[in-house]
């Protein structure tokens, strides 16, 4: 079996300890999870994680039975990228003299479709939400002007088929 990148979404109660024994279950098989997103869910006291990692189906499918196994996980679910609906977000940090002494950098961010979300007399904020290699193409871009602060959030994902978590927690 070959390795993809799988997302794997659990619902779960908010409870303290859990996070930690999640990890634990990547690190026994040393598997690195390349993106970690914890929210709410659209289930009310219910807890989302969106995990992605590149691994074989076969190992995704033992991490997910291992997960399920957990007091406070109501369901857990895989998906492959074709699968889902998924973003990332990025901010920016640049010197605010470039926003005006460098025409190009204007041009970078309305070619990217990012958006300026402050600007301050000493810097300027750049926000970008898309694929990972969008995020990547316009930091690619901005590097020669120098980031003073970057950062990107892990994925967020829906799935394009119907999840049967309702259905579930109405059986409970």
């Amino acid at each position: 079996m070959e390795n993809k990148t799988f997302t794997i979404s659990v619902y779960s109660e908010n409870n303290v300890g859990l996070l930690n024994r999640i990890s634990g279950i990547f690190l026994k098989r040393h598997i690195n999870i390349l993106s970690l997103n914890v929210s709410e869910s659209e289930i009310e006291n219910v807890s989302r994680f969106v995990i992605v990692v590149n691994t074989t189906e076969k190992w995704v499918q033992n991490i997910v039975g291992q997960i399920e196994k957990q007091i406070e996980v109501i369901k857990a679910f895989y998906h492959i990228d074709e699968e889902t609906i998924f973003l990332e977000s990025a901010i920016f940090k640049i010197d605010s003299s470039l926003l005006f002494d460098e025409r190009q950098i204007q041009n970078i961010i309305k070619e990217s479709n990012s958006e300026i979300v402050t600007v301050s007399r000493d810097f300027f904020v750049i926000s970008k939400s898309g694929k990972r290699t969008e995020i990547e193409d316009l930091y690619a871009k901005l590097k020669p002007f120098g980031i003073m602060q970057f950062v990107r959030s892990g994925r967020i994902s829906i799935s394009k088929s119907k999840m049967e978590i309702s259905a579930i927690l109405e059986n409970f």
